[in-house]
């Protein structure tokens, strides 16, 4: 892969490199511009200015919903949570003209830390770092939860009320935009869902898409967040959906061949989903009744993710290679999404 990103890949060096020198404090040149490993959606970039390390995100180059990746949102929410103590990076600059790369993007600093994304990065830690690195990472999320809109200038950040329905809504209108072949049980599974929908509960800033490859843990102390990134699909709304997603990732692939995130909970040595509902019990007031259906909307939210993925890549509108291990997995997650609603029956 070439050093630097010419504009088909989204990036126009040249407008970019003006648009810093004309917002940002200092000076460049722009060096290299790479893209970053990570989220699958949203488009990351490490970009080289004036002898700093700043991150690039813009939305993707296709289509998709006229809501999603929105990065005056996300750019907005990791603002307001800089003096919350959530751990977040710092934001330097917002571009809402869509002449310079085509689309809306925001600058934030370089987030140091460890992520771990597949099976083969957790085998390194042993019993003592994977209990640690869970209690990091439901507790940072329990801190997100107890986090109060209104102080921290995002109470009008959502309409919490109605908040799963629309969340059911939102997500099969964004398999039909997306369909581009049938896989089965995915209509029943969402026809499920919105005829069992739980009534809106206790308001919080939720973040979406909160699982282990979204956290960035200190490299000397796997205990500690440095970081929690991709916040695309923040709003205010149902902390449950965010401890489901939680749940349906700690161990949903577990079994898959060349699975393409990690299965935590499926390790040894690592705790189980009931220990990881058990220590967010143990930091946050909301109540868990109903965590099987959040779970299971999960799994339906996952494969339309997924869904949406391929369908950009069958039309080539993704950088990079994209992984034929994540249409696969599609129908499993439908599956197994249809199978937590049975156990939540």
């Amino acid at each position: 892969m070439p050093d630097t990103i010419t504009a088909a890949d989204g990036v126009d060096t040249g407008r970019l490199a003006a648009w810093l020198d004309a917002h940002l404090p200092g000076r460049g040149p722009l060096g290299a511009v790479r893209p970053l490993a990570g989220g699958r959606s949203n488009l990351t970039y490490r970009i080289d200015w004036g002898g700093r390390t700043l991150v690039l995100r813009r939305p993707p180059l296709g289509h998709v919903l006229a809501t999603a990746h929105d990065m005056a949102r996300e750019h907005r929410v990791l603002t307001a949570l800089g003096p919350t103590g959530v751990p977040v990076p710092p934001t330097y600059g917002l571009c809402t003209d869509p002449e310079v790369l085509g689309a809306p993007f925001y600058l934030m600093g370089l987030a140091e830390g460890s992520t771990y994304r597949s099976d083969e990065d957790l085998a390194p830690l042993g019993a003592g770092s994977a209990l640690r690195t869970t209690h990091a990472l439901v507790d940072t999320l329990a801190l997100l939860h107890a986090v109060d809109p209104v102080r921290a200038g995002l109470g009008d950040f959502g309409r919490p009320e109605g908040f799963m329905a629309r969340q059911v809504a939102r997500w099969r209108r964004q398999w039909d935009a997306s369909r581009i072949r049938e896989v089965p049980g995915a209509d029943p599974l969402n026809d499920r869902l919105a005829a069992n929908c739980p009534d809106s509960g206790t308001v919080a800033l939720v973040h979406g898409d909160y699982k282990l490859d979204n956290v960035l843990f200190d490299r000397a102390d796997p205990g500690r967040v440095t970081a929690v990134l991709d916040w695309e699909m923040s709003t205010l709304g149902d902390p449950l959906a965010d401890l489901g997603m939680l749940c349906m990732y700690w161990d949903g692939f577990a079994g898959v061949d060349r699975s393409p995130v990690a299965s935590p909970g499926a390790r040894p040595g690592w705790p189980g989903r009931r220990e990881v509902v058990e220590r967010y019990a143990a930091h946050s007031t909301v109540g868990l009744e109903r965590l099987g259906w959040y779970t299971a909307f999960a799994f339906y939210k996952l494969a339309a993710i997924l869904e949406g993925i391929h369908c950009r890549t069958v039309r080539g509108l993704t950088v990079g290679e994209e992984s034929a291990d994540l249409a696969a997995a599609v129908p499993l997650l439908v599956e197994r999404g249809h199978a937590a609603l049975d156990q939540a029956d």
